[in-house]
């Protein structure tokens, strides 16, 4: 039943990761208004725009929010590829390094920015025909350049009549060294920003990385049944059944079957975390990644000791068991450290899937402390009977001794 309640906690997080990294969208700002509008599937942002088919003009404005106050952000399109950075023209927001206020200027983003041979130096935009640009922060002339703060980025583009998709591209940076953006950060979130829109109808294709969200969110609810919470079951269940000697080894093939099952279901997570982290050459999370291989590690040389397990009268048999409750218990420890671990890294650290995830260790955490206190009431009692069988035969000896 808890395994159940857990599972279902933790695919809240299939339903809240979208939620949270999309931004609420609106067709009105301080000084125009525009047909459609949508949000962007990170960082919080949304577009909105209007399309002229005489024409083939399209007027938009692209809603981003700073991360540093001499940071960036920054908006532009891919005229050829619908899944990169690499190609496209963009227009960047950030303060002036002299005076402090404001500026937009353009950039292209060709294979040296990525391979970050040099700086990145704004010049004029080639292949997009850009009529008109403008920034502006939300509030006015009022407004200061701080974390958090919004940014609005005005654009008016001329498009081929014939087609009416953009692939368009988003980010937004920590500082800018002089009048050169620096990378922007490369957490999964950054590194999926971008996406392509329709701008007559205002359906937006879903990218290549909402696939990986999904396979993200496999990868927690997996790992969390498994390493966190059967494998530490499973260890309770040969602590404190083998000591209930009503029902003999029945213990050990309970304690064995969970364990079992829980070492399945966490090959199956730590092999889609290995998928992830193939997909994701750029991303490193460094320390859920070591603690995952060590994990798994202890795991498998924990099921590969069965078949080495010698028998109760084999004289190695109490080294084996301390070899195996060693390797068990930091199993155990690691892979619930690194079930929080993964948490941060999807940035659901105060989700309600993260609660119920604390809900179900903190039950099974008060059942080991409720069989331990009984635990050692039973040996108590256990002893001061031992004791006082020994006295009275002590006794006993005693008073026969006398009479002889």
């Amino acid at each position: 039943m808890a395994t159940l309640i857990l599972s279902f906690l933790l695919l809240l997080l299939a339903t809240k990761l979208p939620e949270s990294l999309a931004g609420h969208c609106t067709t009105t700002t301080a000084t125009k208004s525009f047909e459609k509008c949508i949000s962007l599937p990170t960082q919080q942002a949304s577009i909105a725009w209007t399309y002229h088919p005489h024409n083939a003009t399209l007027d938009l404005c692209f809603f981003g929010t700073f991360i540093s106050p001499s940071g960036w952000v920054g908006w532009g399109i891919n005229p050829d590829s619908p899944a990169q950075m690499t190609g496209s023209r963009v227009l960047i927001a950030f303060p002036d390094p002299n005076s402090g206020q404001l500026i937009l200027l353009p950039y292209v983003l060709d294979s040296s920015v990525k391979l970050q041979k040099g700086p990145l130096l704004s010049r004029p935009l080639d292949l997009v025909r850009l009529s008109s640009s403008s920034a502006s922060l939300y509030g006015g002339k009022m407004a200061t350049i701080r974390n958090g703060a919004s940014v609005q980025i005005y654009a008016s583009v001329k498009l081929s009549s014939n087609n009416t998709k953009i692939h368009h591209v988003w980010n937004r940076g920590l500082y800018v060294q002089g009048y050169s953006p620096t990378i922007h950060p490369t957490t999964s979130t950054d590194l999926s920003s971008f996406s392509t829109f329709d701008v007559t109808s205002g359906f937006a294709t879903v990218n290549q990385n909402s696939g990986s969200r999904a396979l993200k969110v496999t990868h927690g609810v997996v790992n969390a049944i498994s390493w966190g919470f059967l494998l530490p079951a499973g260890a309770v269940t040969a602590r404190y059944l083998r000591q209930m000697q009503s029902i003999g080894p029945t213990w050990f093939y309970i304690h064995a079957a969970i364990q079992l099952t829980g070492f399945l279901l966490g090959t199956i997570g730590f092999s889609i975390g290995i998928v992830l982290g193939h997909n994701s050459p750029g991303v490193t999370y460094g320390l859920h990644r070591s603690l995952g291989i060590a994990t798994f590690t202890a795991a498998a040389l924990q099921t590969l000791a069965l078949l080495f397990r010698p028998k109760t009268t084999n004289k190695f048999r109490r080294y084996w068991k301390s070899y195996h409750h060693f390797v068990g218990y930091a199993c155990v420890v690691m892979g619930v450290v690194n079930v929080f671990q993964g948490f941060e890294v999807l940035r659901e650290g105060r989700s309600y899937a993260k609660l119920g995830y604390c809900l179900c260790l903190s039950t099974l955490v008060g059942v080991c402390v409720a069989m331990e206190v009984n635990s050692w009431v039973v040996f108590c009692r256990k002893a001061k009977e031992e004791k006082m069988k020994r006295d009275g035969l002590t006794g006993v000896d005693r008073c026969s001794g006398s009479h002889s």
